[in-house]
Formats: structure tokens, sequence, C-alpha cells
């Protein structure tokens, strides 16, 4: 299993694993072999397609490794993961044909040596062995010359993703620029014009406005919104009753058998059944209480065949006792070894034991445990009740109640949100898993009860109502998003006329002083300081400063203008990195290129290959 385990990581082995449908790994999507063909298509490429079967199948496997990635699986976008999956097969069914035209392809002969380098497929003395070779096969359900279809088409994509991505080209000389620029640092004033303080003095016309909305109708549409009522359940808000002592031995159970630790107690036993049990059996324990041998009495006295043994039964076994188990164990409980137990009323009669052996010391007790064993107890009568909850609420949704009558008839509080937006949205409730349930057209179509959606630790069902689809702003609808746009573009304008008649009367530092403005001084920075904006970065490293002064450059940024003063631009040359780390830095800068030369490659064989999506298949695999 540990060679199957590492041949599943080497190069073909990779190719029976899962979809990987990032563009970065886009010669290793891999797919299960399966045995025949789907009929349905989801995309015809060329001359080949992309199967619904096998589009489901990278659905579901990429689905899979997100979610082992992330806490909650509200936070998946199902739209964007079905879009990716889709790309990525596309893109791989491009690539496919294109090496197949090129004339890309790998030999029989070598298939065969790569397949007999492999540890997998080795014995202990290191040869190839044909016996785990063929087992391989058979766990796959599939043939030697399905195997090495797979492999030689692989290869084949290896080949074609080589001759693109690794011609990229960035010389050293802009490596070492590069690397430069990140080095470079100066000393740094700034002074931001905010556009607020400006926007009092902006005058709008209704001709700005009404120009503005004439040239940029068609980007004034409003977001599709609903009115949501929704219930949210969270397992730690769950309230439950004290725990029980069953319930703390059944979690000590649990434990040991977690641990593989049972009960090591040896047990011989005396067995009297009959109308004068109880009165023969009190008789027994008074004679072994005397001092006389347990053994011996087990022989001439129990009605049990283990009598010939001395009454030996072997390692305690509650499920031996049934309904008794709890009486037996409680007469058990903190006896040594050597100790005789009372006599105990069972179903087979009278039973008195004497524990013979003990093994368990090494098992923590259930005292010892107690506090860890109530809280996880709790937990578990916790989960328990929160599961039964989830299943009543999901069968009243299912039965059609409101979300009203089940909030009342379940006791949980009702919340509303008023213009829940299917973009931009930033409510309480903004994961993608309940925005698509929430804009689902059948959902709101009967303006139904969701069934439950996992958000976190918890779970939420939501009811839209009073839908509204997306549309073109009317004029008075746009008017009041216009007049904020025009606002802050006209304020941040004369924001900026101010910022460069500061910035042109400053020369050296001295100036700097000298303004009826006050500069936040920022000492010395680079480009990687999080002291600036974007823009501000960018400015602040755009000029260089004269010998013995400094540079005032004023340009609109984010807050509506800047002026950025510095000195001059130094490199610290003591931080250069050696070359090594100027060689790997080249190979990532290089292998970036390389995928934006496939992406282009990519784009430019959907003009050779005809691709066509069928939408009708696609929303049937969605579920849509």
């Amino acid at each position: 299993m540990d060679k199957l385990r590492d041949f599943l990581k080497s190069w073909p082995g990779r190719i029976l694993l899962i979809l990987c449908l990032s563009p970065l790994a886009l010669l290793g999507i891999e797919s299960y072999f399966q045995g025949n063909v789907d009929p349905n298509q989801i995309a015809q490429v060329g001359e080949a397609s992309v199967g619904l079967s096998e589009y489901q199948n990278a659905i579901n496997n990429r689905r899979s490794e997100i979610l082992d990635q992330m806490d909650d699986a509200s936070l998946l976008n199902e739209d964007v993961l079905q879009e990716q999956v889709l790309k990525g097969l596309i893109d791989r069914t491009l690539l496919e044909q294109q090496a197949g035209k090129l004339g890309m392809t790998v030999s029989d002969d070598t298939i065969n040596r790569l397949l007999r380098q492999e540890e997998a497929f080795k014995d202990e003395n290191g040869e190839f062995s044909n016996d785990q070779f063929s087992n391989f096969l058979r766990q796959r359900g599939m043939n030697k010359d399905q195997l090495f279809a797979e492999f030689r088409n692989q290869l084949s994509l290896d080949q074609l993703n080589a001759s693109i991505v690794g011609t990229a080209i960035y010389p050293m000389k802009a490596v070492n620029q590069l690397i430069d620029l990140q080095l470079e640092s100066r000393n740094i004033w700034l002074h931001r014009f905010n556009w607020q303080d400006y926007q009092q003095r902006v005058k709008l016309t209704k001709n700005d406005i009404q120009t503005y909305y004439n040239a940029n109708k068609d980007n004034l549409k409003s977001d599709a919104m609903v009115d949501l009522a929704y219930i949210q359940l969270d397992p730690a808000a769950i309230k439950v009753d004290a725990v029980t002592e069953e319930e703390l031995e059944q979690q000590y159970e649990s434990y040991k058998q977690g641990l593989a630790i049972g009960d090591e107690r040896k047990l011989s036993q005396i067995l009297v059944t009959g109308e004068d049990a109880k009165a023969r059996a009190n008789k027994i324990k008074a004679r072994l209480d005397k001092g006389e041998s347990f053994a011996a009495l087990a022989k001439t006295e129990s009605d049990d065949p283990s009598g010939a043994t001395g009454g030996d039964i072997g390692r305690f076994n509650a499920s031996v006792f049934g309904s008794d188990a709890a009486n037996v164990e409680a007469a058990l409980k903190g006896l040594s070894i050597g100790d005789v137990t009372a006599p105990v009323k069972t179903s087979f009669g009278y039973q008195i034991f004497m524990i013979t052996e003990d093994n368990g010391s090494n098992a923590p007790s259930l005292d010892s445990m107690r506090d860890a064993l109530t809280v996880k107890a709790k937990e578990y009568k916790r989960q328990s009740v929160y599961a039964d909850k989830v299943t009543a609420i999901n069968d009243l949704a299912a039965d059609g109640f409101s979300i009203e009558d089940i909030a009342q008839q379940e006791n949980v509080p009702l919340k509303r949100i008023k213009n829940y937006s299917k973009n931009n949205n930033t409510s309480v409730l903004a994961q993608p898993a309940i925005i698509k349930q929430a804009f689902d057209e059948f959902t709101i179509q009967d303006q139904a009860v969701t069934t439950g959606i996992e958000v976190g630790a918890g779970t939420a069902w939501v009811q839209p109502t009073n839908y509204r689809p997306t549309q073109t702003l009317t004029l008075a609808a746009a008017t009041p998003i216009i007049t904020q746009k025009l606002r802050q573009q006209k304020a941040s304008a004369m924001a900026l006329k101010d910022a460069k008649e500061l910035a042109a009367g400053i020369k050296t530092l001295s100036d700097i002083n000298k303004q009826a403005v006050k500069f936040q001084t920022l000492g010395e920075v680079n480009r990687q300081t999080a002291l600036l904006t974007d823009q501000e970065r960018s400015l602040a490293f755009s000029k260089q400063a004269p010998e013995n002064g400094v540079v005032a450059l004023a340009s609109e940024t984010e807050v509506g203008a800047s002026v950025v003063i510095g000195d001059r631009i130094e490199t610290k040359r003591q931080s250069q990195l050696s070359d090594i780390e100027k060689a790997q830095t080249a190979a990532i800068i290089r292998d970036n290129l390389g995928q934006d030369q496939l992406q282009d490659y990519l784009d430019y064989l959907r003009l050779v290959y005809k691709v066509e999506v069928n939408e009708a298949n696609m929303k049937g695999a969605q579920g849509q």
C-alpha cells in the first residue's frame, strides 16, 4: 500500500487522480477512467466533446478539494466553481486536439521504460513485478491499452505545455532591475486633499445629470433584490439537560474503544440456581468470608460448567450479562485482585464473582476523566438535539410551512433583511450559498422556505419575497447615484488643482515647512510600504529628486488628491539577493510569463477549433 501511495504522487499516478482546474496547473487536469462515453454533451470542442458525466465528476472532485480547505461550506461560490470547471475541461480538450494535430506523441517503449522505473511496480528485489502491475489495473477497472492511452495523452500535453510555457524569456538583466526597484527607498512627506472637503463647492445642474445619464444609461442598473426572512440555528445555542451517570459511562466506554482499551479484569464465578438459590448463595459467601478457597467452592457448589476449572470465565464482557451488566459492574466497582462480590441477582440466577487478574491499570479511570467526559457527553447531547431540530425544520419547510410558522413552532427567532441584494451583498448573510438559494428561480416563484443551508457551524433557512429583478434605472432613480459620482469627480478635480499649486512651490526641504498646510513625515519608506495608498506608492517612486533637493509630485488619488514629496531615491545594495535567489526569482517570473503565453495560445485555439456549449445540458447538470 505504501508503494501504491507513492506511485499516486508520481507523474503517472497523478494522471489517475482528481481534476485540477486552475489555469496554472492546466496540464495536470485528470479524470477517472470510464468504461464508456456518455452521449450527453456539455460542450462540443472542434471534433471532440466534453461529456455530461465527465463534467459532473469534475464538479464533484473540485468541490471536494475546495471544501477540504475551508471551514464554512457556504462560502463556496457554486457559479464560479462551475465556470472554472467548464473552462478547464474545454482548455484541456483544445490542447489535446492541438497536440494530436502537431504529431506530439509518445511511443510504447517510452511508457514501458517510465513504468518500469516506478517503485510501486517493483518487488522486494527491486525488479518490475507483472503481478503488482496487474493488480493496479484491476483495482482501477482498466486494461493496459487504456492505461497506455491515458499516459500517452498526458505526456503529449506535457510536450505541448513545455513548448509554450518553457519558452518564456525574461533576461537576468531585467530580473536585476526588478529586484533593484524593490530595494529602492526614500524619505517621504505627504499631504492629502480629501475630496469631501470640496463637495460643498460643487455646483451641479440638471443638464449635467441628464448628460451623464444619457452617456451611461446602459450601466445604470438596479441590483436584483428580495426581502428576506430567515432563521438560524447554532449548535452552541442549544440548551441541554445535565449529563447523567449512564451517559458519562457511555462516553467512557467510547473513549476506551477509541483507544482500543477493553476491560482487562479476569473473573471467576460461582453460579447458584434453583428455588433456594439466594439462601445457598449467602451461605457460600459466608464461607468465602471465612477464608475458604473460591476455586474449591466453585468446583463443589457452582451450577455452571465453569466450576470444573475453578469458576474461570475470562475477561469481563458487559454484553454477556445484557440488562444485568450495570448491576454486575456496580458489584465489581472498586474491587481489587482477590476481592469477592456479594451475591448478584442476574437472569442466570445468583452469581458471586472474584477478580483474579486486572491488567487495566494503564487505562485512566472514569473519575479521573469525569470533567472531560462530562463536556464530551454534553456536546454529544447538544449535537443530537441540534440534528433532530434541523430535521424537524427541514420537514416543515418541505411541507410548505411559512418561515413565520416554522419559527414559532420551533421557538427560533425570526429575522428579516430588507432589500437583500444579489450583487455587492454586505449583509450578515452574504455567503454565496445563501445568495444562490435566495435568488433561486423556483424558490422565488413559490416564495418557499429553502432547505437548511450550512453556514459556519450552524444552519440557516431563508424565505425570499417581493423579488425585484435587475433593470435599467429611470433618470429619477439614477439621479442620487449620478449626483454622488459627479460631485466626487468635480470635488477631486478641485482638490487636484490645489495639490498641483502646492507642489509647484516646493523645491527644497526648507520649502516644506513654509507651506500653509501641514505635511505628514513618513520617514524612509520603500515600494512595499503600507503607509501610502496604491496610487500614492506608484507616484512616490515615479521621479528622481535633484541633488540636494526634493521633488514634489501631485496626482489625483483614491482620497481625492495627494502631494508626495521625496528626496533622492537610494537602492539598498547591501540587501541584494544572492545569485541562487536571483535565479529562483527569474524562474518564478518566467513561469508566470509562460502561463500568460499559454492563455494567449488557448485564445488562439478557440479561433481554430469551434467551441459550442450546450446551455440546456449545462442547466440540467447544475440542477436549474
